[in-house]
């Protein structure tokens, strides 16, 4: 699968969520056989651009390319401005935010916000795939069905981006108003595939190989876009990966496995974020990977209470050791986030919702 003139590993991708998809995680992603993984939104504001939050978003050091970074904002010609920005710092792929339901960001009229305006949806795409078209730059966009069971137009928008020049649509089987809750759907999916011709990608509700045979089955759907499943289970990449290929399901990872997984990617993220930030923001991670397992909620409770890279290292080393004297492979299934919850999760001191 390409996305404009990138070839992409595969057609399994990671979706962008605020305080999770930071670099570290979206390199876990891809070790663990993502294709393709977004970059958590970034604001169009100038006036944030230097802050520290932004600039941790827009790190991608090291990163398996191509390297995609997803903007947000209600200005046309602010977001390109931003696409611009953000180019000139590596990003070779744009996507476009209408997909975000939180609050806080559709009180200010962008992420899903924009698909009551459709007006001011397109002028802001068609401003970022210009300033995006000298750079040889693609412009992807997140959206979902609409924004409520009565207002569902992602089709009219799908149709109308495509002939902006948009080169990829991911399409979240819910609207706006229904947040996290109740079931994704899969038919207006299908129907955005139907009536376009760049790769659509489905979303929402994946978080088994089987659940994933069988949406690109009904949709039609060029990939599939795993959000709150990989939290705390990055690994669901390769079992999917295994089962489209061979139909037979790949075992649990050995917990051994899942212990060195872990320890590096909490020193990865304490590389980023520094000790005191790290620590706090480790936990939301540390907390979805042992979520169901054995003793895994006492422990979340003492290692909350960790307030040093050291002391949580050693703390989630002597967990998994734990846990490999009982069991050889982790559990199937265990980890990822429950299906049907609206995560909130911390990220610098702000509380954030995730736009998977």
């Amino acid at each position: 699968m390409n996305i404009g003139h990138h070839a992409l590993a595969n057609n399994l991708f990671v979706a962008p969520m605020a305080g999770v998809t930071d670099r570290p995680f979206r390199q876990l992603c891809k070790k663990l056989g993502a294709g393709y993984a977004v970059s958590e939104m970034v604001t169009s504001r100038p006036d944030l651009r230097d802050s520290l939050k932004t600039s941790r978003r827009a790190n991608h050091d090291g990163e398996v390319e191509p390297v995609a970074v997803q903007i947000a904002g209600t200005d046309a010609q602010m977001m390109a401005q931003a696409a611009a920005y953000n180019i000139d710092r590596g990003a070779q792929i744009i996507d476009i935010n209408m997909g975000c339901p939180a609050k806080k960001v559709c009180n200010k009229w962008a992420g899903s916000a924009l698909m009551q305006d459709e007006p001011l949806a397109l002028q802001i795409v068609e401003a970022v795939v210009a300033a995006c078209a000298p750079h040889n730059v693609p412009v992807t966009l997140k959206m979902r069905t609409g924004w409520s069971s009565s207002h569902k137009n992602a089709l009219v928008l799908a149709r109308a981006f495509e002939s902006a020049g948009v080169q990829m649509i991911t399409v979240h089987g819910r609207t706006r108003e229904q947040g996290y809750k109740g079931l994704a759907e899969y038919d207006t999916v299908a129907a955005v595939k139907a009536a376009i011709r760049i790769p659509v990608v489905a979303n929402g509700d994946i978080n088994t190989p089987e659940k994933a045979r069988d949406v690109l089955a009904f949709t039609g759907a060029d990939a599939v876009m795993i959000g709150r499943a990989a939290q705390g289970r990055p690994w669901i990449f390769r079992e999917l990966a295994h089962f489209l290929a061979t139909g037979t399901v790949l075992a649990p990872p050995l917990v051994a496995e899942v212990r060195r997984l872990l320890l590096d990617h909490l020193l990865d993220h304490y590389t980023l974020y520094g000790e005191v930030t790290g620590v706090r923001t480790a936990r939301k991670h540390i907390g979805w990977y042992v979520r169901g397992l054995p003793e895994g909620e006492a422990f979340r409770a003492q290692m909350n209470l960790l307030d040093s890279c050291e002391a949580q290292l050693a703390a989630v080393g002597q967990f998994f050791d734990g846990l490999g004297d009982r069991m050889d492979r982790m559990p199937a299934g265990m980890g990822g986030e429950e299906d049907g919850l609206e995560p909130v999760v911390n990220n610098d001191n702000n509380k954030e919702r995730t736009a998977a």
